[in-house]
């Protein structure tokens, strides 16, 4: 017959015991993980809304559509337009108030809110950027 491994139970009941605690103490451990982005209508209404380059300098309306959706705001489109160059940022309250227009105002960090409403628009605000925007730093995004 095998000896019994082991020199009374004393030693191994002890490792057996901080084995658990350790197990234990490392499950318990709460770490909140932080999200990359905002999730567009998490939080309540989704706010969708249209980004309109008029600076003519190239990537503009996609650098405002990412800080947008980078605050959980829904861009459904983006794109510049040549038909006429504004020199300051307008946002065009589509559907709601003023307090929409705020909204998209405090991520942009630019622009005049003009309510004006306009039902046959599916979108929520229209931004159309001008060289107020141009002229910012530049964005750094993540690819």
């Amino acid at each position: 017959m095998a000896p019994r491994s082991g020199n009374g139970g004393v030693l191994e009941r002890a490792r057996l015991a901080l084995i658990l605690a350790l197990a234990l103490a490392s499950a318990c451990r709460h770490r909140a993980l932080p999200q990359a982005f905002a999730i567009p209508g998490d939080t309540g209404h989704t706010l969708r809304v249209e980004v309109i380059n008029t600076t003519g300098k190239a990537g503009l309306a996609r650098s405002g559509a990412r800080l947008l959706r980078s605050a959980g705001i829904d861009v459904v489109n983006y794109f510049s337009t040549g038909d006429r160059m504004l020199d300051s940022t307008r946002i065009l309250v589509r559907r709601g108030n003023a307090a929409t227009g705020e909204r998209v105002r405090s991520v942009l960090k630019v622009g005049r809110i003009v309510v004006q409403p306009d039902s046959t628009r599916l979108v929520d605000v229209s931004v159309q950027l001008g060289a107020d925007f141009a002229a910012r730093a530049p964005l750094e995004f993540h690819p």
